[in-house]
């Protein structure tokens, strides 16, 4: 047995087996939550036929989303990467994002991410369960493109 294996089978039996069904069961909690609101609809790149690119998700869009007279932006990173995502992010710097918009630096967010209407009335239960969901998944360094001015009107 390596040691690091025997170093878990030593932690494992540290801790109580209660700590490890609630951890998964606020894991798969907050992967549904953000399975069924659609994250990565926007926060996932497209493969060439449109569809969200499964072995990139929730590294960040690379589709511009319109925000009225702010321009277009391209949806973040959420994966904790400490650079290009969440990583530098607590939990409840997400959850607090999640309820009101406002990210750790004080930026309030666009509400195409629809914090104003739907998230903002989460259980703070249910936030933290998508924070350690989002906080658990492989970092991935992921640069998306800077923001684009708005687009010109049709109209004169």
């Amino acid at each position: 047995m390596s040691t690091i294996a025997a170093a878990l089978q030593t932690l494992s039996l540290l801790v109580p087996t209660a700590v490890w069904a609630q951890d998964a069961e606020v894991l798969s909690r907050g992967a549904y939550l953000v399975q069924i609101t659609g994250c990565a609809g926007c926060h996932s790149p497209r493969t060439e036929a449109g569809e969200v690119d499964t072995s990139r998700r929730l590294t960040g869009g690379e589709h511009p989303i319109p925000a009225g007279s702010l321009g277009r932006f391209y949806p973040p990173n959420l994966t904790p990467d400490p650079d290009t995502g969440l990583g530098t992010w607590s939990d409840a710097d997400i959850v607090k994002v999640l309820r009101t918009g406002v990210t750790p630096d004080g930026r309030v967010v666009s509400s195409a991410m629809p914090w104003r209407t739907q998230y903002r009335d989460l259980d703070v239960a249910d936030a933290m369960a998508i924070a350690t969901y989002l906080k658990s998944l492989t970092p991935v360094r992921h640069d998306v493109p800077t923001p684009l001015p708005p687009l010109k009107s049709a109209m004169p």
